[in-house]
């Protein structure tokens, strides 16, 4: 068996998997909003909670565990793990200062230039601690996983924000410059064997002793592992409170100015974007009930000529780059079904503007759609959608991140073109 759990923004999910691909059991801890200096403790309580409800039987057939985490989550920590200032998490925006430094050194499309990044809050933290209490700098699944392996490494995925070279995996010289680099994390490929699961974790949690723990990726990436996605030109549109689209291509893409920027995937790339249009625009003009009762009745096959742009609040970054574009939803129809279905076309069309733009970018061209997401089931919306992007769109049979994850910790770097399991 094989356990892939995911740390999200309020909760922890486990999944075990069987060689065969099918769902043995699921776990579950909710720990909703957190104050930071709850933060380290709900997590580590919640990793262990999460494994002690998977059922004793299947728990002595564990195989390998592999956890993922919100990107750019960094913690400061000692030899022992243990925390040494409150988690920054992933949105977490106050290294403005460190953010310029980096823009300085790497360009301002670098995915660690912005104040979120890994590495503006790895700065932040050493600018605090100061050198004596500046030992290491984890992001939240490299943590997460060393409570299990007592091995400290990050993976390329989680590695990224933190200013890692994609294509030697090595720290370059810039990061040098602007950090120690004896704080920071190795790394290496996602799904890598990192050791034994620790024996007084065996004990205590009534594992396999042989269980081994894999390197891990982040919570998106983990989603699009449950998609099983594997070929260039498919992509996972996320259809959540806003739309995050991720492309599998054969040449990298980046673009700072649109928020787009390429996983390393193997031999391939996972190039992506996200637009602040999505699920959140709808929920602020229908409940959830009037969405099931009204989807039904649209005629997606009958465009109403709408020409929404359904933003939930002014700003966009991607297709568009406009953080002074404001939502477009007049005029407005009579009929709530019309409404909605121009806001269904509306999110349609950014989802194929985005698509197009990852093109122009120099991504390899769009093949197929696999759906994720709140919205994936909303059969109307699949339609618009299918007609608008003119290429099969389909609805992934396994959605949660941690299915995922579970993937990564059977298969290892087999799951990446060109990749292996050691």
């Amino acid at each position: 068996m094989y356990l892939g759990i995911d740390f999200g923004t309020s909760g922890a999910r486990a999944c075990v998997m069987a060689p065969g691909g099918q769902i043995e059991d699921m776990a579950r801890v909710e720990f909703g909003h957190l104050t930071p200096d709850e933060a380290a403790a709900t997590w580590r309580e919640a990793l262990f909670s999460v494994i002690a409800q998977v059922p004793a039987g299947l728990r002595r057939r564990l195989q390998a565990v592999a956890v993922d985490g919100t990107s750019a989550t960094v913690l400061a920590c000692n030899e022992a793990l243990e925390i040494l200032y409150p988690p920054l998490p992933y949105n977490d925006a106050r290294a403005v200062a460190e953010a310029e430094l980096i823009r300085r050194a790497a360009g301002a499309g670098h995915p660690a230039a912005a104040s979120t990044s890994g590495l503006a809050k790895v700065l932040w933290l050493k600018n605090r601690l100061g050198p004596e209490r500046s030992r290491l700098f984890l992001n939240q699944a490299d943590w997460l996983s060393a409570l299990l392996s007592g091995r400290p490494v990050s993976d390329y995925h989680n590695a990224l924000k933190m200013g890692l070279d994609l294509e030697t995996g090595q720290w370059p010289e810039w990061v040098a410059y602007l950090a120690d680099i004896d704080t920071l994390p190795e790394t290496v490929p996602p799904g890598t064997a990192l050791a034994l699961v620790e024996r007084p974790r065996v004990r205590e949690l009534g594992i396999n002793p042989d269980c081994l723990v894999r390197a891990g990726t982040t919570d998106s990436i983990a989603a699009f592992l449950a998609a099983g996605v594997d070929q260039p030109g498919q992509a996972v549109t996320s259809l959540g409170s806003t739309l995050v689209l991720k492309l599998l291509s054969e040449t990298r893409v980046d673009a700072g100015e649109f928020g787009v920027y390429s996983h390393w995937y193997g031999r391939h790339w996972l190039a992506g974007g996200a637009s602040n249009a999505g699920g959140a625009t709808l929920r602020q003009h229908f409940s959830d009930d009037e969405l099931l009762a009204l989807s039904p009745r649209i005629e997606p096959d009958r465009p109403t000529g709408l020409d929404y742009y359904p933003l939930p609040a002014k700003g966009e970054r991607f297709p568009i780059n406009d953080p002074d574009l404001a939502p477009r939803l007049e005029p407005r129809p009579a009929s709530r079904i019309e409404f909605l279905q121009g806001l269904l076309e509306g999110l349609a069309r950014i989802e194929a503007e985005g698509y197009h733009k990852l093109l122009e970018l120099g991504a390899t061209p769009l093949a197929s759609v696999t759906t994720a997401g709140g919205g994936a089931r909303n059969e109307a919306w699949s339609r618009i959608r299918a007609r608008r992007l003119a290429v099969p769109v389909r609805c992934a049979a396994e959605q949660e991140a941690c299915y995922g994850t579970a993937r990564l910790a059977a298969h290892g770097g087999k799951l990446f073109p060109g990749g292996d399991d050691d």
